[in-house]
């Protein structure tokens, strides 16, 4: 019987494509709703009568979906920040899907975290759960504490934040070539925008501790404890996705399809996903007894993602893919966390290091997109020698250090004749 009430924030491609479309398909709910900013896209959905569609892609191909009932609400605008706070006020799940934890406290008092206090204040809601979706393992705390410095104290029989590990691939398209070579439909008639979004659906969910309360969405998957599944998706999914990125950067392919048939790359993000990232992993979160850190479990897990990335019908670009290289470089991030973590374990992060040097590589190509000092700019990677690479990584650590430091700058080293041999005699972007 639907008795549920819907609120999201931010209508991009994981809300449109994930909470609002679940929320819909599940028949559990008497009113979705999302707060969102972009008047463009508010009107177009309003205009389709609250419709709007999503490209599914899945193996076989691309399947467009039609999700009906979606109110569309401005908070900028005085009229509809009014119906929202109302709707906030009814919710019994409320989800954040935004670009980051920094958008929850922007200025003034429409804020993200204000809206949902003003919301809870009033709540007419038996109990509410708040799914924080943003790429951040304490989203949900960081939050909590926003919302409850605004409100007061919460009740954690009728409220609980919950954290989330999100693997499924998304992305909005917004080139008109694009969108007709993948004959995508687009968000709603008169905006040239569409979202295209993978048919995987395995989302993982903190577990809800509210006595006698049942989601309206129920595909999600509780876990008590979801950080061995973040350090899954950062140290496997995320930093194989970005060493192929790399590596095909380099190569001069532009998607991220065009790997699947280069299987020299593919044996590289193999051994990693199954032996660097895996072999530590499953040693570190054997005892939770969770299929996944089975070496059995792992390998699916890798092989099937491995298989999603390159998805002709997701269309995924390697330029999308290489974006951000400072922040993947960082010393604690996907790619060198993932080396820290190998060698934890007594595993040795030789092929995670040529992504790291791939990492390295591209950084140097745009340099000046990046703001590289120009006494770091050094023009053909494939010239580099230890004391230069060295200079590179220290500046992409802006001074942080841990204790396997020197073993990972020689690990990426010693990669660069490795990569030098996957890119000899290849077109260069």
């Amino acid at each position: 019987m639907a008795e549920h009430i819907f609120t999201g924030f931010g209508f991009g491609p994981i809300q449109g494509g994930l909470f609002a479309k679940e929320a819909f398909q599940s028949g559990n709910f008497v009113r979705i709703a999302v707060a969102e900013i972009d008047t463009e896209l508010v009107d177009a959905v309003r205009a389709n009568k609250a419709s709007y569609y999503v490209n599914v892609a899945g193996a076989e191909g691309i399947e467009v979906l039609r999700i009906d009932n979606v109110e569309l609400l401005n908070p900028n605008v005085a009229a509809d920040k009014q119906v929202l706070i109302e709707v906030l006020a009814q919710s019994t799940e409320i989800s954040t899907s935004l670009p980051s934890v920094d958008f929850y406290d922007s200025a003034g008092p429409g804020s993200v975290a204000s809206l949902i206090a003003d919301g809870l204040k009033s709540s007419k809601a038996k109990a509410t759960i708040v799914y924080a979706a943003e790429n951040n393992n304490r989203a949900a705390e960081i939050l909590e504490k926003s919302v409850s410095e605004k409100i007061g104290t919460l009740s954690r029989e009728k409220v609980q934040f919950l954290n989330t590990v999100i693997g499924k691939m998304s992305r909005v398209v917004d080139d008109p070539a694009e969108i007709a070579e993948l004959r995508l439909t687009t968000i709603a008639p008169g905006i040239q925008r569409a979202f295209l979004v993978e048919q995987f659906n395995r989302i993982l969910v903190s577990r809800t501790r509210i006595a006698d309360f049942r989601s309206g969405i129920e595909v999600f998957i509780e876990k008590d404890d979801l950080l061995p599944f973040e350090e899954a998706k950062l140290y496997g999914h995320n930093a194989i996705h970005s060493l192929l990125g790399f590596i095909g950067a380099l190569k001069g392919y532009t998607k991220m399809t065009e790997l699947a048939d280069d299987p020299a790359v593919m044996q590289i993000a193999a051994e990693v996903f199954l032996h660097e990232s895996g072999g530590a992993l499953v040693q570190k979160h054997a005892a939770l007894g969770d299929e996944l850190f089975t070496e059995a479990g792992y390998r699916y897990y890798a092989e099937d993602l491995l298989e999603r990335m390159t998805n002709p019908y997701l269309g995924d670009t390697v330029a999308r893919v290489v974006r951000d290289v400072v922040r993947k470089l960082a010393i604690n991030g996907r790619i060198f966390g993932t080396m820290q973590l190998a060698l934890e374990h007594g595993i040795e992060p030789k092929n995670m290091a040529v992504g790291a040097m791939a990492g390295i590589a591209v950084l140097l190509k745009k340099a000046q997109e990046y703001n590289l000092p120009g006494n770091l700019q050094f023009g053909d990677w494939r010239k580099l020698d230890d004391a230069k690479i060295q200079k590179i990584i220290n500046w992409l650590w802006n001074g942080r250090t841990c204790k396997d430091a020197p073993q990972l700058i020689k690990y990426v080293q010693n990669a660069r004749e490795h990569l030098k041999e996957l890119t000899t005699n290849l077109h260069e972007v």
